[in-house]
């Protein structure tokens, strides 16, 4: 049993060559969250090192009974000591955890960078993930060790967030005037935070998961980030997912 969060396709890549058929987290967040299974594993994004906020209430309020508890952590760049972190959320949330590791991907932050650059980037994501298949299968006991370099990195994070408006990462997007009220963004949004009435996007930040797979998935490239852009031409989602399979991960509006 493998549970996913994607807002781009990377996690859902990963969880497709571990599993055939990973459940999105946030299709089953409103249901009974007990589970059994001879495994049980996670495949989420990092944002600021850290798993989304929907995947951390997830882990939270459900309950896994399982011999092997894993985590796959895609990240982009950096991944501050992600393994740690995530292992101090399930120690607080009493999971038994038996392996965590990041997987290097495609970085969608694009506030940082260029989306056509970073697709020139071999990221060797294919043997990444061959090692860790088969440690899962293996059922191999790791946890991703961690360097003072990768937790000055997350240091940094914090102290530059600190200097930040508060709602920066959930205030995210402007919607220009090439919206075409397609809806897509609607669709994709994991959380339910966007809406179309009378031909305006209403966008409700409060729960808002800093995901981007609204500005990443609208085909007019209408929705742009109010921080400004690498590359505001340039847009991604994995190429191996398909816009459909994101709506189905993500698609709360229905």
């Amino acid at each position: 049993m493998l549970f996913y969060f994607t807002g781009t396709g990377n996690s859902l890549y990963a969880a497709k060559r571990i599993e055939e058929n990973p459940i999105s987290i946030p299709q089953v967040m409103h249901q009974e969250l007990n589970f059994k299974d001879e495994r049980i594993g996670i495949v989420a994004p990092i944002y600021g090192h850290e798993v989304p906020t929907m995947v951390k209430e997830f882990m939270k309020n459900a309950h896994f009974e399982t011999d092997y508890f894993y985590m796959i952590l895609t990240y982009g760049n950096r991944h501050g000591g992600a393994s740690e972190l995530a292992k101090k959320l399930c120690d607080e949330y009493g999971i038994k955890v038996n392996y965590i590791q990041t997987l290097l991907m495609v970085d969608n932050f694009l506030l940082a960078f260029d989306m056509d650059e970073q697709r020139k980037i071999d990221k060797q994501i294919d043997s990444q993930l061959q090692k860790i298949t088969t440690d899962i299968k293996n059922k191999i006991d790791e946890i991703q060790s961690v360097t003072d370099i990768d937790r000055d990195a997350h240091k940094q994070f914090l102290e530059n967030r600190e200097k930040m408006p508060a709602d920066a990462f959930t205030n995210l997007y402007k919607v220009t005037e090439a919206c075409v009220h397609c809806g897509i963004c609607t669709k994709v949004c994991p959380a339910g935070c966007i809406h179309i009435e009378r031909d305006k996007v209403l966008y409700d930040s409060d729960k808002c998961q800093s995901c981007m797979a609204c500005i990443h998935n609208c085909p007019q490239k209408a929705i742009q980030l109010l921080l400004g852009e690498k590359n505001s031409k340039a847009r991604y989602r994995n190429e191996h997912i398909t816009l459909q399979e994101i709506i189905k991960a993500n698609q709360q509006n229905k």
